[in-house]
């Protein structure tokens, strides 16, 4: 039997604007942001060597019932895939498109496990605006 995976989750706003600053990787299923605490850590006393995840599933997708079904269905596939490729001391964001519903589990978590892995190869760059860029075209400012 595999070892359980604690979720713990992203509570505060201002949680989630921050990890919005870090990496972007997007799937045809959800965009994951991803971003190092770096020694900040909100309010609460949350241990810096565990991942932290929010979930962000918009009206736009439906009714509370489409919406609430979405959500469950990205936790479980972040308990499946993420005890191997989080990153402890990082905040993870996902934010669920429409094909969230209805896709595969099994590629759900495989792009999960890819947008983990690219998430991690990218080297940000600061575009001078607070934002970070993806691409290294850019000089930074």
């Amino acid at each position: 039997m595999a070892p359980t995976f604690s979720l713990l989750t992203l509570q505060r706003r201002s949680e989630f604007l921050r990890v919005r600053n870090g990496l972007r990787w997007a799937t045809a299923a959800f965009v994951l942001e991803a971003r190092t605490r770096d020694g900040w850590l909100a309010p609460t006393t949350v241990p810096a060597d565990i991942a932290r995840f929010g979930f962000t599933v918009t009206k736009k997708l439906g009714s509370a019932v489409r919406r609430n079904r979405i959500k469950r269905r990205l936790k479980a596939a972040v308990v499946s895939a993420a005890a191997e490729h989080a990153r402890p001391g990082f905040d993870y964001v996902i934010i669920a498109r429409e094909p969230a519903e209805l896709r595969v589990f099994e590629s759900l978590i495989a792009d999960l496990q890819t947008a983990f892995t690219k998430a991690h190869s990218q080297r940000p760059q600061s575009t001078g605006r607070g934002r970070v860029s993806k691409t290294n075209n850019s000089p930074a400012a």
